[in-house]
């Protein structure tokens, strides 16, 4: 399992969610088979967002095509975005 894990501030996280919930690349269709939106205890507009998918080959696609979003709305719906492709090791629940 691959996990995109994307990191970055928001102005308005209402109006964030509102551009996350229309989708500009098709997370489906890109092959996202799960995701989870994150905020920040101490600071609501940090936020992180963990997209999973079966290949890594997908997940690359995917962030690249994310980058070209960014570039267009860097500094009106978030900023300096951050971006890591990882894989699951190990996981466990109690």
């Amino acid at each position: 399992m691959t996990i995109v894990r994307i990191e970055h501030r928001v102005p308005d996280f209402a109006g964030w969610k509102e551009a996350f919930d229309s989708d500009p690349v098709g997370r489906e269709r890109s092959g996202v088979r799960h995701y989870q939106i994150l905020r920040a205890i101490d600071d609501p507009n940090y936020v992180l967002i963990d997209l999973t998918f079966d290949t890594t080959s997908e997940a690359e696609a995917f962030l690249g095509r994310m980058r070209a979003v960014w570039q267009r709305v860097e500094g009106q719906v978030m900023w300096d975005p951050q971006s890591r492709i990882v894989e699951v090791v190990e996981s466990g629940a109690y």
